[in-house]
């Protein structure tokens, strides 16, 4: 233990003198958490809407300015030309254009039922998803307030009351930044252990460590624990920072969030130490990192729902660490979940863990 302790001392001195580690240790991932929050969300606003009235009714009007009330949307123009809408279209200048055809106040009037078209650019298909779904709700709220105006005493045949748990306010960030924490701690895991690992080869200082008495694990242990420490620090930094500057609310606790943290560090740390041992420079360390992290990082449901994956792409999840860890620290952070209710991912975590760590260490060759 000493000579793990002397080794850790050493790290410690290391990282403290190097000034590029330290912002990449203290700096970036905070930067990251505060800008990457706001940043990455699937909340739509800032529609760019164009309405082609060509009733210029007081109806057609009611029905825009429920449009020009809501806060989602921006209106390009109004006009009662759709073709200039069109061009629009084409151009990119505008995502959304709503038609209003003539005679649409007397169909409502003798027919009780008008038709409008809406018209999306759907290059990105989940966005189109979301404006159309925003569109519709403004119509059917218009639907409703005809109704009412035509029927004030009819009720509704089925009554539906609904709420929100977890995430009453549907806020993006409470969903987006229990998964960002997650990728602050593998940053430090996999990047900089990995790295740390294979600068003593650059250095050439390798080989003078394999020629003392210090053990394989010693060496080993030495190199991770700054690191594992640092990680931990930087989760509980950003715990207070989701806190008290995003509101995200912590309704677990917070010992099992690192309890669970310190078994995903070994995991991620040591894929790092893997990464290192079949490397030479940092270089290729950083690269190879880097597209393990990505593959990872997109596969992990952070951005998308897993359960959206076709079945291959599910069954090459098992293998993802990040995939596990963002489940569990959304379940323990926003929905009080208990150790019972993790248990399995953990167990899975756990013997990840050890078997990334368990070949690394088998991986590594101390040569004289």
């Amino acid at each position: 233990m000493r000579t793990i302790f002397y080794i850790v001392q050493k790290e410690f001195l290391q990282i403290f003198r190097n000034r590029m580690m330290l912002p990449i240790i203290f700096v970036i991932p905070v930067v990251q958490l505060l800008i990457l929050s706001y940043a990455v969300t699937f909340e739509i606003k800032n529609i760019r809407l164009f309405i082609a009235d060509s009733d210029n009714s007081v109806a057609s009007r009611n029905l825009s300015s429920h449009l020009r009330s809501s806060p989602f949307y921006n209106i390009v123009d109004e006009t009662p030309d759709p073709s200039v809408g069109t061009d629009l279209l084409q151009s990119g200048k505008i995502h959304q254009m709503l038609v209003i055809p003539r005679g649409f106040e007397k169909d409502l009037a003798l027919a009780n039922k008008a038709q409008v078209q809406i018209i999306t650019d759907a290059i990105n298909g989940s966005a189109a998803a979301l404006m159309n779904s925003y569109t519709m709700s403004v119509v059917n709220d218009y639907n409703r307030a005809i109704i009412a105006e035509i029927a004030p005493d009819a009720g509704q045949p089925v009554a539906v009351t609904w709420s929100y748990w977890f995430n009453p306010e549907l806020d993006y960030k409470t969903y987006m930044v229990p998964g960002i924490l997650v990728l602050l701690v593998t940053i430090i895991g996999m990047f900089l252990s990995g790295m740390n690992v294979v600068r003593e080869k650059e250095t050439g200082t390798i080989e003078q460590i394999n020629v003392t008495p210090i053990r394989k694990f010693e060496f080993i242990a030495g190199k991770l624990i700054p690191f594992w420490i640092i990680a931990l620090f930087e989760l509980a930094f950003g715990l207070i920072l989701a806190k008290f500057v995003f509101n995200i609310p912590i309704l677990g606790n917070v010992f099992l969030i690192f309890s669970v943290a310190s078994v995903y560090l070994i995991a991620v740390m040591g894929i790092g130490l893997f990464i290192s041992t079949i490397t030479d420079t940092q270089q290729q360390s950083m690269f190879i990192a880097w597209f393990v992290l990505v593959i990872f990082i997109l596969m992990s449901g952070l951005f998308t729902p897993v359960e959206s994956m076709p079945q291959w792409a599910r069954n090459l999840n098992l293998l993802n660490p990040i995939a596990y860890f963002i489940a569990i620290i959304r379940m323990i952070m926003l929905k009080g979940s208990v150790f019972q209710d993790i248990i399995n991912n953990f167990l899975i975590l756990s013997f990840y863990g050890l078997s990334m760590l368990l070949l690394s260490v088998w991986r590594y060759r101390k040569t004289t």
